[in-house]
């Protein structure tokens, strides 16, 4: 298994710090909210990981963040802080990293289905992994959302899943909605996905949350795509597409999601992530 993860986006809605840190570098604690990801695609066995980020500085703070500085390491042990290096350390010693820059000129391309394109030589003929580079989901437990996705998708025999979390039905419209059907094997596959609907009347609704394991031959599907009105080339398109073809297994997640692409849910990410490790948030509500 490989993964894509993307963190390309310009992150305007932090600027103007958007302007010179990529939102995926911005921090959840000490740690970017990439690294969360990273962490969450290793534990499901991927081991070689490309990260799709913007061209110039902004893939640049990636590329350093995600390199081994033998030299800052040295530092770090001569005076007794291997635990400050410790963590870097470990993403790079579990993962091999693969760095591709998606183009931001006027007639390239763009949206959340160019960096399955552009990975498509990386890919391969590997199942890969699909993740947004700028959320992250938070559990309680020491387990990890993408490695329960990976066996799920093993256990209900499916060439692919979609990670979902679960959300009020009044809340249905924020969001793109997974409608799920039941197999004859009794497991929720998806049967449409569904930007925002206006109208829903179920008591709860099953929401994106930009996680999916699928097979290679789904990268042909992202090739194919036309771009939506907006011009932008979607992921959701062509995992709808590849669902209308083949079984795509639903997997609800543990953990709870955090949409980390606004300075608000950045803060929230923060502090849930502050007294899961029991840390005090004085003024600070979930």
């Amino acid at each position: 298994m490989r993964a894509v993860i993307a963190a390309a986006g310009m992150g305007t809605r932090f600027f103007p710090i958007g302007k010179t840190i990529t939102k995926a570098m911005l921090p959840v604690l000490d740690r970017p909210v990439l690294a969360y990801a990273i962490a969450d695609c290793v534990a499901a066995g991927a081991r070689e990981i490309a990260i799709v980020t913007a061209p110039g500085e902004a893939g640049r703070q990636i590329r350093h963040y995600l390199s081994h500085d033998p030299e800052l390491e040295d530092y770090c042990a001569a005076r007794g802080w291997q635990d400050k290096y410790g963590p870097v350390a470990h993403l790079h010693r579990q993962a091999d990293f693969t760095f591709i820059e998606q183009p931001r000129g006027p007639g390239d391309r763009y949206g959340t289905a160019v960096p399955a394109i552009l990975a498509a030589d990386f890919i391969g003929d590997h199942d890969f992994l699909l993740v947004s580079g700028d959320d992250l989901l938070l559990r309680a437990d020491d387990g990890f959302d993408l490695a329960d996705l990976a066996a799920a998708r093993t256990a209900a025999g499916t060439p692919g899943a979609i990670a979902a979390a679960t959300v009020p039905g009044t809340a249905a419209h924020r969001y793109g909605i997974l409608h799920p059907k039941t197999s004859p094997a009794g497991n929720q596959l998806l049967a449409a996905l569904v930007e925002k609907p206006p109208v829903y009347e179920l008591p709860t609704a099953y929401i994106n949350i930009s996680r999916a394991l699928l097979p290679a031959e789904a990268v042909r599907y992202f090739e194919k795509l036309h771009p939506a009105a907006t011009g932008e080339y979607q992921a959701t398109d062509a995992v709808a597409a590849y669902a209308r073809d083949h079984d795509l297994l639903i997997h609800p997640v543990t953990g709870e999601y955090h949409d980390c692409g606004s300075p608000a849910g950045l803060l929230t990410a923060a502090a849930a992530a502050a007294r899961a490790q029991g840390l005090a948030v004085p003024g600070v509500s979930a």
